[in-house]
């Protein structure tokens, strides 16, 4: 179980550059062996940009929670375990053309990757580990 991040952490970690929180989420996702979203009754968030369609992906359950508000203030957090997300999920953003963004910022700023990319990346380290 993860350890709680009080709300003075979550503002420091969210001002990161997008690699450095890049980083702190594969360390999380490894740690912690889940994966945040922010979903509702239609499924997960979408952030787009002018090239992609993308999940947002949090480390912690406080991360994704920080992103409810205004628009998605009735979207609550949902941890996907990573054995999940190998073997169901990416494959599945995959097929329907979606990309991950990594820990966005307040700015909807966070490194986008293809989900095998991502997945990749994400086996790399754990390898690492």
């Amino acid at each position: 179980m993860s350890d709680s991040i009080d709300a003075q952490q979550v503002k420091t970690i969210q001002q990161y550059a997008p690699q450095k929180r890049y980083n702190y989420l594969i360390e999380e996702v490894l740690k912690n062996q889940k994966i945040w979203l922010l979903v509702d009754e239609h499924g997960c968030v979408m952030l787009n940009t002018d090239d992609e369609d993308c999940v947002p992906v949090w480390p912690n359950k406080e991360f994704a929670q920080s992103w409810a508000t205004e628009e998605w203030s009735h979207c609550t957090p949902e941890a996907i375990e990573l054995d999940k997300w190998h073997n169901k999920w990416s494959r599945g953003l995959e097929e329907d053309e979606l990309s991950v963004v990594v820990f966005p910022d307040e700015n909807s700023e966070g490194l986008i990757l293809f989900p095998d990319e991502f997945d990749f990346e994400l086996k790399k380290a754990n390898r690492k580990k």
